[in-house]
């Protein structure tokens, strides 16, 4: 599988396209209007390809941006719509590309400390934090701190407006994208896992489309030893070599595009 970081005004109509139809196949309610806005407020597109068809099997949507917190400015990465086929769950290029594009970004455009604001709609998605960041929020075995808690709030609220429960910590759409039925629920062997346990347990609605906000800090230090593989990957030093020549994300040059907005 090939994968690449595309900026979203990069994106050909086919691309935009085959991202509609692989979300569409897999969620309801997916709707072309609010997909189109929702893919206009993001900066970035992890691409993910078949080598041999190049036919799209995943993709990720990114905003980066910065702002300011209680003084300090942050740069923060919003996770928007991701998917991935199942025929490509046993790969790690989704996580791999992710972390490595992610990375790239963080050197050149961070201002500060670079947060991941994540929403997560199913306990796939939660579950990516434990396997790769050993510090995220909320988790089952530690309480969110108070500085923590404080920006999630700050940032969510920013972000997600009144969409944003803040007494649940979930955020409710109006038109919210919901599983289909082959991918919807937690199979009952996998609520032995603890942080699949306490997805359920913070997001009961799930099922309806509410998605738990959830944060973790983007740094070295943060990783996980499946996260560090990830991160020093050769295959990935490549790659961010060829995404900083083909996609012109090189820093402080005047024809890169805008990679980042500030709010």
């Amino acid at each position: 599988m090939k994968s690449r970081l595309v900026h979203t005004e990069d994106l050909s109509p086919e691309d935009k396209e085959a991202m509609y139809s692989l979300l569409s196949i897999y969620f309801e309610g997916v709707k072309r209007d609010v997909f189109e806005t929702d893919l206009s407020q993001k900066n970035w597109v992890i691409l993910l390809k078949d080598e041999k068809t190049d036919r799209l099997q995943g993709f990720s949507t990114l905003l980066m941006y910065n702002t300011e917190f209680e003084g300090e400015k942050l740069s923060v990465v919003y996770s928007g719509d991701t998917i991935m086929d199942p025929s490509g769950w046993s790969s790690s290029a989704l996580s791999r590309c992710w972390i490595t594009s992610v990375n790239q970004l963080r050197r050149d455009y961070a201002q500060g400390r670079l947060y991941w604001l994540l929403i997560s709609g199913g306990y796939r998605t939660y579950r990516f934090l434990p396997i790769f960041w050993q510090e995220f929020y909320p988790r089952y075995d530690a309480v969110t701190p108070v500085y923590i808690s404080s920006l999630i709030e700050f940032l969510a609220g920013d972000r997600f407006g009144n969409y944003y429960d803040t007494k649940a910590g979930v955020v409710r759409f109006p038109h919210p994208h919901v599983l289909r039925d082959c991918l919807r629920g937690i199979p009952q062997e996998r609520l032995q896992d603890p942080h699949i346990r306490f997805f359920e347990q913070c997001n009961p609605d799930h099922l309806q489309g509410a998605e738990l906000v959830c944060l973790t800090e983007i740094c070295e230090e943060n990783l996980t030893s499946a996260g560090r593989r990830m991160w020093f990957a050769n295959s990935c030093v490549k790659q961010q070599q060829q995404f900083s020549a083909e996609w012109g994300i090189e820093k402080n040059t005047p024809q890169a595009k805008p990679a980042i907005a500030t709010f």
